[in-house]
């Protein structure tokens, strides 16, 4: 079985922020990316799935966005918001930083929903028992840019000020709350203006393609609003500053006929100990002895609807980033399962929420994992 690989000549998402710093001329950071050495203040914006694919078959709903794209970045496996936060947030990949999907096993913890900070699927929080700055000790490019000196700021919702995650990769930086894009536009305005370093972080196109679609009618609504926030903010950018724009995952519309449902068929349970991930990259956490007979029974079961391939062989693949560290590989599932073309691997009894979503994304293919890079210039 021939196994999806990331392009080496394409530059990740975990790229982006230290090849900012660099143009800012900050000690210690590498210009990963080709950009102008003359740059006084720089944002970093995600958007929440905004995918290559997704901007460029619906750029006539997005003016501003289209014209300022610069390239593509891709942003590794799983092609999810936690791994792609902590990406931007640590500058390196999977393997290294540890958020290896939505959910994944901790040892003596557990499977842990990473955007909750609680059990999977469900429990109390587990900030003291399992302490963000533990799980993910690795220090951020936010503590690193701030210990230089610079002024360092994360804008995002006020609801995930101190969450798990947060503290996890984006520590480090003043946190501004915000609350509605006025007020995310205007934080990000005051930081580059102030010459500091800022990372922003928008959701609500990632909510509506989980809703609708991606590339629905409501999503095309939400990609407009987005573009005018971007157009707001090039605007009022002021000589020496510069805005990026990335987004941490692209997105696929499931289909019926493709997916299956594993809390219905009961030989898919058979030796396994815990299943995490989320719909589209699974990790399945196998009884002792067990290994084989799973990725057999994984396999027949899934067919052509996903590469089903076991910790080592996507380690080998190169899937979690040239090196995986000896503290992740635990939380990387006995066996992952990777969804192929509009394939889900729901779970309708033990995720009823999640699994009811027309969007989702997490897998290999270039719809999930390639972003644009979209540069504008004071």
């Amino acid at each position: 079985m021939q196994l999806p690989r990331l392009d080496p000549a394409t530059p990740h998402l975990a790229d982006v922020g230290p090849s900012l710093l660099a143009a800012m001329g900050v000690a210690g950071f590498d210009l990963r990316i080709p950009l102008p050495a003359d740059i006084a203040g720089a944002c970093l914006l995600l958007v929440d799935g905004l995918g290559a694919e997704l901007l460029d078959t619906y750029a006539e709903d997005a003016p501003v966005l289209a014209g300022l794209r610069a390239s593509t970045l891709q942003v590794g496996f799983p092609s999810t918001t936690a791994a792609g936060l902590a990406a931007v947030g640590t500058a390196c990949q999977s393997g290294e930083h540890g958020m290896v999907g939505m959910s994944f096993r901790l040892p003596d913890i557990g499977v842990i929903n990473a955007l909750r900070w609680r059990p999977h699927p469900w429990g109390i929080d587990l900030r003291d028992d399992a302490v963000p700055e533990a799980v993910q000790p690795r220090a951020t490019v936010f503590e690193r840019a701030a210990a230089t000196g610079v002024a360092v700021s994360v804008i995002s919702g006020a609801q995930f000020t101190g969450s798990g995650l947060t503290r996890a990769v984006l520590r480090g930086g003043r946190y501004i709350g915000v609350h509605a894009l006025g007020d995310l536009a205007a934080a990000v305005c005051n930081a580059i203006a102030d010459r500091g370093f800022c990372y922003e972080y928008h959701a609500d196109l990632d909510l509506v393609g989980h809703l609708h679609g991606p590339g629905s009618e409501p999503w095309r609504l939400q990609l407009r609003q987005v573009d005018r926030l971007v157009e707001s903010i090039v605007e009022e950018l002021p000589g020496g500053g510069l805005l990026a724009v990335v987004a941490d995952h692209g997105m696929v519309t499931i289909g019926d006929a493709e997916s299956v449902d594993i809390d219905a068929i009961e030989s898919l349970h058979e030796g396994v100990h815990a299943i995490g991930g989320e719909v589209r990259a699974r990790h399945i956490y196998t009884r002792a002895g067990a290994h084989e007979d799973v990725l057999v029974i994984w396999r027949e079961i899934l067919g052509d609807r996903a590469w089903v391939v076991s910790r080592d062989e996507a380690v080998s693949a190169g899937w979690f980033g040239q090196r995986v560290a000896d503290h992740v590989r635990p939380r990387i599932g006995d066996v992952i399962a990777a969804a192929r073309g509009s394939a889900g691997m729901l779970r309708r009894a033990v995720e009823p929420a999640e699994s009811a979503l027309l969007g989702q994304h997490g897998s290999l293919t270039d719809a999930e994992l390639r972003v644009p890079l979209i540069l504008a210039f004071g």
